[in-house]
């Protein structure tokens, strides 16, 4: 009798938890993992804007999937088509080469993109605060505006050089500000002809309160250390639209700016529409259980799916947040577990750990198990947090030796040049155009395929 084979879709947090804990749990006689991922490491999100402003390097964010599974097949690619009838998958190497991966339990979790809501502008002069290359562009690029501004011509050009707004007023969004603002404060001291003054950082978002998860307290707390550093908050408005070197508030105001990162929220991935499956939201539908319902051996968790949040009731949905994603997985693996043993599976409960918000230096709120903190305090706490969070020893020392140079010797404002020539568009960063249609799908998964499943090509990029 063949061994099942588990098909993990996505190498977040959902993703990799769980096929860490099916490698715990499962004997290499009970089923064969593999998981389907176009990057060879976790990446911790929560740490993206540290990386942004240089406070760390990109490996130390960048947890290697190879310390973490000893066992589990990675498929170098991605998932852009799914079949359920004939429990297929179509994946795109990242040499562009599809393949068709057969399974017989599917664990899907392949995130989130960025959200844009159709204002004009977004997907083409916006960047986000997703992925590796997006923070590593905006460290090039913030301190690119520095460098081009010390020798704009204009006035009008230095202004538009210096003005920087993003868009957001969530943790990615605040603690990207805080982190850059602070980077662009101590950067401009090196410029004797640039007058610090100019250099203006714009968060934006349409919410009312500034992380209204914090409460009210702490909400205040940051919206005061933010102000008294400078940066400027506008809340309860939003961007109209956006050009190359504008970006035009919904209160009426046109900043000269060149600079727009979009931090507002994030939708599902695109792959989730193309199972033809309903969908809340645009995550899909799923029972407490982690089950798709209709779907046999097809489980969804992390931000993709819709999990009821059996904590809350009635018809709330768990967040998309890495620390939902994290649990998802575990309670994902044990019930794909008990599936495999015939065994009665179970649903997913969670208890609020509590929330970090990291602002720079010595400056953070947090709220660990409900309890508000401000200050070294918080900080602590925050960066404790993300160390125990971060699943290798490799991993957490980067981290922990990364922010104690910094706080030895300072920033260091050099530009790579590795981004210089990379659109700075979301699409392009994020990947959101390589999906396939129902009908390409098909195509491909029943156009005459054959064989055991181990990842036969259906077509390969022209040389």
């Amino acid at each position: 009798m063949s061994r099942p084979k588990i098909l993990v879709v996505g190498s977040g947090f959902a993703g990799t938890e769980c096929a860490h804990k099916l490698e715990k749990k499962l004997s290499i006689d009970d089923a064969e993992i593999r998981l389907v991922t176009p990057v060879n490491h976790q990446l911790y999100l929560p740490l993206l804007p540290h990386v942004a402003s240089g406070v760390l390097t990109p490996q130390a964010v960048a947890v290697s999937l190879r310390r973490m599974l000893k066992r589990t097949v990675i498929i170098p690619g991605g998932a852009i088509g799914i079949d359920t009838e004939t429990r297929s998958v179509v994946i795109s190497k990242i040499d562009g080469e599809e393949i068709v991966e057969h399974y017989d339990y599917l664990l899907l979790t392949p995130g989130s993109v960025t959200r844009q809501f159709n204002i004009p502008g977004v997907d083409r002069f916006a960047v986000g605060v997703k992925t590796l290359a997006e923070a590593a562009w905006i460290r090039d690029h913030v301190i690119a505006q520095l460098d081009l501004a010390a020798v704009a011509e204009t006035d009008e050009e230095r202004e538009s050089r210096l003005q920087f707004v993003v868009v957001g007023g969530g943790y990615a969004g605040t603690e990207t500000a805080a982190y850059l603002q602070r980077l662009t404060t101590e950067a401009v001291k090196r410029y004797p002809n640039l007058d610090g003054s100019l250099i203006k950082w714009h968060l934006v978002d349409i919410a009312p309160r500034l992380m209204p998860e914090l409460g009210d307290k702490l909400g205040q707390k940051a919206l005061k250390i933010l102000t008294k550093r400078g940066l400027h908050i506008s809340l309860g408005v939003s961007v109209a639209e956006c050009t190359e070197d504008t970006v035009t508030l919904t209160d009426g105001r046109k900043l000269p700016c060149r600079t727009l990162i979009w931090t507002a929220g994030v939708a599902p991935s695109p792959l989730i529409a193309t199972m033809g499956a309903p969908t809340n939201r645009g995550r899909l539908v799923v029972n407490a259980d982690l089950t798709v319902p209709g779907l046999p051996g097809v489980f969804a968790f992390g931000d993709a799916a819709a999990v009821p949040d059996i904590a809350k009731g009635g018809d709330a949905i768990c967040p998309p947040t890495a620390q939902h994603a994290m649990r998802q997985g575990w309670t994902a693996a044990e019930n794909v577990m008990s599936a495999v043993r015939g065994f009665p599976l179970k649903d997913y409960h969670h208890k609020d750990l509590g929330l970090v918000v990291d602002l720079g230096g010595v400056k953070a709120v947090s709220k660990p198990l409900g309890i508000p903190l401000s200050g070294l305090p918080a900080q602590i706490v925050a960066r404790g947090y993300h160390l125990g969070a971060l699943r290798t020893f490799s991993a957490r020392f980067r981290t922990a030796a990364g922010w104690m140079l910094n706080s030895l010797v300072g920033d260091d404002f050099v530009r790579t040049g590795f981004q210089a020539e990379r659109a700075a568009s979301l699409k392009d960063f994020e990947y959101t155009d390589v999906y396939l249609t129902r009908e390409e799908i098909l195509e491909r998964t029943r156009g005459g395929a054959s064989g055991d499943g181990a990842g036969e090509a259906v077509r390969a990029p022209a040389a």
